[in-house]
């Protein structure tokens, strides 16, 4: 009975996944720079929240550190052959284009493979993008809860001609506000020049 409650979870979880990818595409709005209030967070729909989870230096870290700034968060893993690495550097560009404005923002990379994903790691890879750029590792536990509350979608892909997995995730780069709620949610493969444009109207208007 728990092996079909766990199966039932997971497909639910992939049916939200799909459908909130669909809906997103189909919602009207245009490529990137999705308000809070489009995504329809004031009515009912949470993203992000709470997390406690440790830096590269074993720092613990929670979501009310970074209360008063900006933060722009991705969620990906070390391994990750292509998108991950692509997304990453949209952000390190956004925020060199940002100038002195990027001092407002703090850049965030959550990995969702804690099993592979240690502190040393995680913190040699993320300056391999910006030095602005703090990455974060923490439990199985701790990651599966962060990811649930920002509506992340992954899980490992097996591979038969080796003993190394892949992850399957969504790859939404998400902005938060001062106030640590959701303002603004970008597409996968939006350009650096599109992304620093919306952040500047919403660091203008806040």
């Amino acid at each position: 009975m728990r092996r079909v409650r766990i199966a039932a979870y997971g497909l639910i979880v992939v049916v939200l996944s799909l459908w909130g990818g669909w809906w997103f595409a189909s919602s009207g709005a245009k490529r990137l720079g999705l308000d809070g209030e489009a995504l329809g967070v004031t009515s009912g729909v949470s993203v992000g929240g709470p997390f406690k989870l440790v830096d590269s230096a074993g720092k613990s870290v929670s979501d009310t550190d970074f209360r008063g700034r900006w933060m722009l968060v991705f969620f990906g893993y070390t391994f990750c052959p292509d998108v991950c690495p692509t997304e990453l550097q949209v952000i390190a560009s956004t925020l060199d284009g940002l100038g002195p404005d990027a001092a407002k923002i703090v850049p965030i990379f959550i990995t969702i493979d804690p099993e592979r994903d240690n502190q040393e790691l995680i913190g040699s890879y993320v300056k391999l993008f910006d030095d602005r750029l703090i990455g974060l590792t923490g439990s199985v536990a701790e990651i599966a809860a962060v990811a649930r509350a920002y509506r992340v979608y992954y899980a490992k892909a097996e591979r038969k001609d080796t003993t190394q997995y892949l992850m399957d995730h969504s790859s939404f780069i998400y902005l938060m506000g001062p106030d640590g709620k959701l303002r603004g949610l970008y597409r996968p493969g939006s350009t650096a020049q599109d992304l620093t444009a919306a952040l500047r109207t919403r660091l203008a208007g806040s």
